[in-house]
Parts: structure tokens; C-alpha cells; sequence
């Protein structure tokens, strides 16, 4: 027994070490400028990484290649990275103004530029956590295509096997496949990554997209290619961090333009002055909880307003969607659409003209001016939380140099987080945040409690909770250390301690807004990463995720607008 606990501690820690390494060598990189990925200079991360095994990269540390984890790192990742040697890290240059077409991945909002045919831009305006996504992807993605070169070429010549000749041949063909000449290219690749046909079949159908149905194909022909060229010809792929990002960063340049446009908005409106609640949630949930049930009145009467919700975040409803939003428009809603490069776009809530909803009566005996403001801003990335938050609760100073505080009442976080026990779509309610790889804990009254989500078919838990420097690190060994420690760890995000730390300086220390502010922290799950084949890897939440995120939204609501 003693040996399974100390074998077990020992791989936790051999994992946390291996992180922290990751993260040393990834600044290290950045301050030097420039990198060779699968040279030397890239040795630590790969090695790193292969310690690691997160589950999010499945089979990585195989001889086969890993196809649920390539799906996750391709899907945020630019499309045509499989092809360029040479990936450029920029802060926002002005390439917005150029004829450079933007490609924003499926999965993650940043702009990215194919400069040539061997050159990325990939734009960072997000601060560390967004290099550090991007390098743990590459640092993957280069070593699943080491691992293609490994089984195709045949000797030191650089002769290839009969497999690849029939890929490329399949890949370069300027005509469209028919399905017969398709499944002859995916059994050669099947041979090639080392998996069955049937895998290789059922997942190829998730990388295509509509300018090329034959994606998998094509990514598993460039990868490939390029590492076979890296290994025989010596063209090494090579990393870059521009001068202006390297100059730039942690600076709050995005963050601040940010702040200061919703605040502008807020003046311009005559908000300033009203009690303010902030909350960091998607660009639905909110709108449709408060204009849904009034603009949609004809479409819920043999509904549930849970069924509404769920037919909102079906693609095919875009006029429903587009309904709602026109009504929120009319009636207190003003969009904000970021130009800051912050990603990040807000709405702001006048509920002194929400008139007709179900909370309405919570407020009709305020007066107007004093009827709450709600901002909703959409997902921060990682340390741009702290970034965005904490120049969000500044003074305001306009455009005369008169400062203003802004009266924040409260603020509310909701979001996606990795669950350590229960399922997918279970709720989690943070009793405090834990920065991983240090001590730094932020306790908190939370004012959103356990009882008050129980009672609707949804597990609920609390606890603590570990703000993860990246997501797709954590493997098994850690996440069992941290659920099994007296840490009582409930679930892992990348976001929590980062708000808790802006909103404690603003509150407590710097003044800037009242010490008084309400916080409230909600997390639906969105895989349990201790659960083999739930990993975020495996796949979305389909429609599981709506019951969940309504539940947190009515509640956050109804307890803003009870609020005096």
C-alpha cells in the first residue's frame, strides 16, 4: 500500500515538475525570439510533454499516432498550419489593413495570416496563456508528424514506403475523389498511423470543412511531408516571437483600449452613475434568458422555457436567434463589437427599459436610475482574465480628465470547467480558487450556494477549485493528486484565480470599487478529464451543456435584480 501511494505521489510530482518545466522553457523561448521546435533548442518541451502524457493528447507518447488529440489541436489552430515551416507569434501589427485574408480556427478567436506558402502570423493579443496554448499545440503536432515520417520513410536516402506514394497520389490529385478511391487512400493511411480503418474512417468526416472535404488526408500528407524534409533535407521548421509582441507583452495594451470603450459606452448612454453588475459568460445565455420568453411568446406555448433554450443553440435556428436579438435591441440592449483585439465583445443591459419580462416585477418598485446595468463581456483567455478585469474595475478618466468611479455592485462569473467527480453537464459552485504550481489560494463568500441550483436533475458540487495554467496539460496523476488531496479540488478551469486576484486588488486594496461587491462563481461541466474517453478531446457537449447554463444564468439573474 505504502508503495502505491508513494508511486502514485511520485507521478504527480514527476507530472507537476514536467509542467513547470514546460513553462520555464516556454518563457525562456519567447525572451530568446525564436525556436526550432523539433531541434535542440525544442528538446525540453518535447520531453516535457512526453512525461506528461496529458489525456487531452491521448496515445502521445505511442508509436501510433493520435487522432481524437489531433482533431482538438487542429480545430484550434489556423487551417493550412500543417504546411508552413515557418510560424510567426505577432501582437497586432496592422495585418487587419492588408490584403492577408484573417483565418480564425473553429475553435479559438484569434486572427492568424498565411503570409506565403511556408509562412503562418498567428496573432496574439491574449497575453501568456494564449503562447502557451499555441506552443503546447505545435509541441504536439510536431511530434505526431515525427512519428508519420518514422513509418514511411525506409532508409537514410529518404525512400518512402508504398503507403505514402499512394497518399500523396490521393492528396496531390487535382480531381475529386470518388468514395471508392477515398477508402483506398484511408486504408494506406490507416497503415500509415498505424490504426484500423474503421478509426481512421469514423473520424474523418470531423476535419473536414467546406473549402476541403479531404482535410485528414491532406493534414496527415503535410505533416509528413515536412518532417520527412526536416529529417532528410535538414529544413528545420523554426517558431518566431516578433519584436512588438515581445516588447508588448504583459503590458495591458488590448485590455485597457477594451475598458475604456465599454466605459465611453457606458457615459454615452448616461449608465455610469447606476449600480453596475459584470458578468463573464457567452453572448447567449443572458439575452436569451431575460428577451427569449417575450419575443418568442408564440413558439413557447407547448414548450418548457428549458426547450426554448435548447432549439436557440441549434445552428438551424439562426431567425429565432435573430428574433431575440432584435427585440434585446429595442429594448435596452447595446452591442459592443471589439475592435481592441481583446477578443472579447461585450453587451451592456439597460433593464430600465426591459419591460414585459418574467423579472421585471423583481425591479418595477425602483426608480430608473437606480435599476441595475448589466455588462455581459464573453470569455477571457486564461491571464487575460486578470487583464480584462482589473482595467475594467478602474476610474473611469473622460475625455475632460474627470474621474469617475464605477459603481460595481457585483460580478459573476459563469463558464466550462473540467469536472473531478460526476459527469459531463454537472454544476460546480467554487468555494475558493487554487493557482496551480503555487500556494496562491483566494477564498470567497460566494453568493451563489448549492441549494439554490438543487432540485432540477443536475449534480451539484462544491469545493475548491484549480486554476490550471493550461488545460490541456493536466494529465491523470495530477488531477487524481489534486481530487484526492486535502486540497477538496472539485474541477479545473484557467480563469477563476485570475478574476478573484483582480477583483480582491480593486475592492481591497486599490479602492476602486467597494469593498462590498458581490461575487459569484458557476461552472457547468464540460468533460471529466479522470474519465477515460471524457476528455474535452472527446468531442462537445452537444445540447447537455443548455440546462446547466440556464440554470446558473436565471439565478445570477434573479439574484442582480433582488439585489439592493
Amino acid at each position: 500500500m505504502a508503495d502505491f501511494i508513494t508511486q502514485g505521489r511520485t507521478r504527480a510530482q514527476e507530472s507537476s515538475s514536467a509542467i513547470e518545466r514546460m513553462y520555464i522553457t516556454m518563457r525562456h523561448l519567447f525572451n530568446r525570439g525564436f525556436y526550432k521546435p523539433m531541434g535542440v533548442s525544442g528538446d525540453t518541451l518535447r520531453e516535457a510533454l512526453l512525461i506528461l502524457r496529458p489525456e487531452i493528447y491521448g496515445s502521445v507518447a505511442e508509436e501510433k499516432v493520435e487522432l481524437n488529440g489531433l482533431l482538438y489541436v487542429i480545430d484550434r489552430l489556423p487551417i493550412g498550419i500543417e504546411e508552413c515551416r515557418y510560424i510567426n507569434l505577432t501582437s497586432d501589427e496592422g495585418y487587419k489593413n492588408s490584403h492577408f485574408k484573417p483565418i480564425v480556427p473553429p475553435k479559438r478567436r484569434r486572427n492568424c495570416y498565411r503570409i506565403d506558402e511556408e509562412q503562418m502570423n498567428i496573432e496574439i493579443t491574449r497575453g501568456r496563456s494564449e503562447i502557451y496554448d499555441i506552443l503546447t499545440h505545435l509541441t504536439f503536432l510536431f511530434i505526431e508528424s515525427h512519428k508519420i515520417m518514422n513509418r514511411v520513410v525506409i532508409n537514410e536516402e529518404g525512400n518512402v514506403t508504398r503507403d505514402w506514394e499512394k497518399l500523396e497520389k490521393a492528396v496531390l490529385s487535382k480531381e475529386e475523389l470518388t468514395k471508392a478511391e477515398r477508402e483506398v487512400a484511408l486504408t494506406h493511411t490507416a497503415n500509415i498511423l498505424g490504426r484500423t480503418f474503421e478509426e481512421v474512417r469514423s473520424i474523418y468526416e470531423s476535419f473536414s470543412c467546406a473549402e476541403n472535404k479531404e482535410r485528414f488526408l491532406h493534414i496527415i500528407y503535410w505533416l509528413g511531408k515536412l518532417a520527412i524534409e526536416e529529417s532528410i533535407e535538414d529544413k528545420k521548421r523554426i517558431v518566431t516571437f516578433s519584436p512588438v509582441l515581445r516588447e508588448r507583452l504583459g503590458h495591458h495594451i488590448h485590455g485597457d483600449i477594451w475598458s475604456n470603450t465599454i466605459k465611453k459606452k457606458l457615459e454615452e448612454l448616461n449608465l455610469l452613475e447606476r449600480p453596475i453588475h459584470i458578468i463573464s459568460a457567452n453572448m447567449h445565455s443572458v439575452m436569451n434568458a431575460l428577451y427569449a420568453p417575450i419575443a418568442l411568446k408564440v413558439e413557447l406555448k407547448n414548450k418548457s422555457t428549458f426547450d426554448l433554450y435548447e432549439s436557440l443553440s441549434e445552428n438551424k435556428n439562426d431567425k429565432l436567434r435573430a428574433k431575440v436579438e432584435k427585440l434585446a435591441l429595442q429594448k435596452g440592449m447595446t452591442y459592443i463589437d471589439d475592435q481592441s483585439g481583446a477578443n472579447i465583445n461585450v453587451q451592456v443591459f439597460d433593464t430600465s427599459k426591459y419591460t414585459d419580462g418574467e423579472y421585471e416585477n423583481l425591479i418595477t418598485d425602483r426608480e430608473d436610475d437606480d435599476k441595475p446595468v448589466i455588462i455581459v463581456m464573453d470569455y477571457a483567455f486564461g491571464e487575460q482574465a486578470y487583464e480584462t478585469m482589473d482595467e475594467l474595475l478602474k476610474p473611469y478618466v473622460n475625455a475632460k480628465g474627470v474621474k469617475s468611479h464605477v459603481n460595481v455592485k457585483s460580478v459573476s462569473i459563469m463558464g466550462k470547467a473540467g469536472i473531478l467527480e460526476g459527469g459531463k453537464g454537472d454544476i460546480m459552485i467554487p468555494t475558493a480558487h487554487v493557482f496551480e504550481g503555487t500556494a496562491d489560494n483566494y477564498p470567497f463568500k460566494n453568493q451563489l450556494r448549492k441549494k439554490d441550483l438543487e432540485g432540477h436533475g443536475i449534480d451539484i458540487y462544491d469545493g475548491a477549485m484549480i486554476t490550471v495554467l493550461g488545460t490541456s496539460l493536466q494529465n491523470r496523476d495530477i488531477l487524481k493528486f489534486f481530487h484526492d488531496s486535502t486540497w477538496n479540488v472539485i474541477g479545473l478551469e484557467m480563469e477563476g484565480a485570475h478574476y478573484q486576484k483582480a477583483i480582491q486588488s480593486a475592492s481591497r486594496l486599490r479602492g476602486s470599487i467597494s469593498p462590498k461587491v458581490k461575487v459569484r462563481y458557476a461552472y457547468y461541466a464540460s468533460d471529466n478529464p479522470l474519465e477515460t474517453g471524457s476528455t474535452l478531446a472527446s468531442g462537445g457537449l452537444g445540447t447537455t451543456g443548455v440546462k446547466p447554463t440556464y440554470l446558473i444564468t436565471e439565478k445570477i439573474i434573479e439574484q442582480i435584480f433582488k439585489e439592493r
